[in-house]
């Protein structure tokens, strides 16, 4: 018998997480507000993050079988699956409404005159660092279908996206892609809202890429909840897992992971490379740039699993040597770390 993989609940027009928790308390807010001023962390890298353009022409090149990726920084991955080509949570700019840049270089890893045709767009959920209009009006020409959680659809058709090329999902909801890519929407344990009254008015999800030679896995943003579980027993194992890894804090434990959870998450999720996404771009939190991937490193080295962390706009080929350069090291000085 199947396991019966329960989808989205909406009360009273919100949705809401499967798994209940408590949010911060308004004395919590007031502290992280407090520490987020006076705070002494290296949120910031003193130098620029080393960054590659990328290079489009080796990574749409390749035979039917190929799994490909490159980091755009944050949660934006372009990935190269058997030919498709996948682009998650797009942000393909210095700004995402208050959140600043982070020392990245003048030009941007993939400018918009470089982006190849893409087959699938991947929205986790609406916020502005994950939703950012400026670069869907940019790519939408280039984009033959836009798949993303439910309610999230009205946002792209203001901005001029036709209704035939949005796909949205409840949890649990698959679409196959000429018989060949299947797209699956997945929970998370998150919420949503781009404006001040439409806070959890839309979906927010995790996704699963497949074909017949490769499975992989995009986590947006989550806490770690029991559904990584679920998901693995539905669609595992995973080739890679693109897990969320940064913007943490013990005051909104409940929707964005400790690195350790990451790592916990990926075992779950039956996972073999674990691509640590939404860390160093931007300053989201109160920990240094980069304590959640020394962490994860860390945790990564306990459980015997492999961690791909190239640098922003790599070409990383998972048939070829993976990256093992800790690169960021050499933006902090020894006694840092």
């Amino acid at each position: 018998m199947s396991i019966p993989y329960k989808k989205s609940i909406n009360k009273n027009n919100r949705f809401v997480n499967s798994e209940e928790f408590v949010w911060p308390t308004a004395g919590e807010y007031i502290s992280s507000l407090w520490d987020w001023l006076f705070g002494k962390e290296e949120r910031v890298p003193k130098n620029q993050l080393p960054q590659y353009e990328a290079d489009i022409a080796k990574f749409v090149s390749g035979n039917s079988s190929c799994l490909k990726s490159i980091w755009l920084g944050h949660s934006s991955v372009l990935i190269n699956i058997d030919g498709y080509i996948i682009l998650t949570d797009p942000l393909l700019v210095r700004y995402a409404t208050f959140l600043g840049p982070v020392k990245f270089n003048k030009q941007l890893p993939l400018p918009f005159e470089n982006v190849s045709p893409i087959d699938a767009v991947i929205i986790s959920h609406n916020h502005h660092d994950h939703l950012n209009a400026y670069t869907i009006k940019k790519i939408k020409e280039k984009v033959k279908r836009f798949c993303v959680p439910l309610g999230v659809g009205s946002d792209l058709i203001k901005w001029g996206i036709t209704k035939e090329k949005i796909s949205e999902f409840n949890w649990w909801d698959e679409i196959e892609i000429n018989d060949q890519l299947t797209i699956a929407a997945a929970p998370a344990q998150h919420f949503s809202g781009r404006r001040a009254n439409d806070r959890d008015k839309t979906l927010w999800a995790s996704w699963v890429i497949k074909t017949s030679q490769h499975k992989i896995f995009f986590s947006g943003d989550s806490g770690y909840s029991s559904s990584f579980k679920d998901i693995g027993a539905k669609y595992g194992p995973f080739e890679v897992t693109f897990m969320e890894c940064g913007a943490y804090d013990k005051r909104w434990h409940h929707i964005h992971m400790y690195p350790e959870e990451t790592v916990q998450a990926h075992i779950d999720l039956h996972g073999k490379y674990l691509h640590p996404i939404h860390w160093g771009t931007f300053n989201l939190s109160l920990h240094s740039w980069y304590e959640p991937v020394e962490r994860l490193l860390a945790e990564v080295r306990k459980h015997n699993t492999t961690a791909v962390i190239p640098r922003i706009g790599e070409l990383i080929n998972y048939y070829d040597d993976l990256p093992k350069d800790k690169w960021w090291r050499y933006l902090i000085l020894p006694d840092e770390l």
